[in-house]
């Protein structure tokens, strides 16, 4: 799973990755990598997530 947060820093941001899969159906589990990128969506008041993408993984 891919997905752009508007956070405070890297670990409210894999925090929310894991707190949305939960509500989309999903156990995200595993090494989480946050990479700082330039934002596709203007600031709100609370941090938030957009913009998720799934990869097919078989293990």
């Amino acid at each position: 799973m891919a997905i752009k947060t508007w956070a405070i820093n890297s670990d409210q941001s894999a925090d929310m990755l894991k707190v949305i899969g939960r509500q989309i159906g999903f156990e995200a589990n595993g090494k989480i990598e946050v990479y700082k990128t330039e934002p596709e969506e203007p600031p709100k008041e609370n941090p938030f997530g957009y913009g998720i993408n799934f990869t097919p993984y078989d293990e």
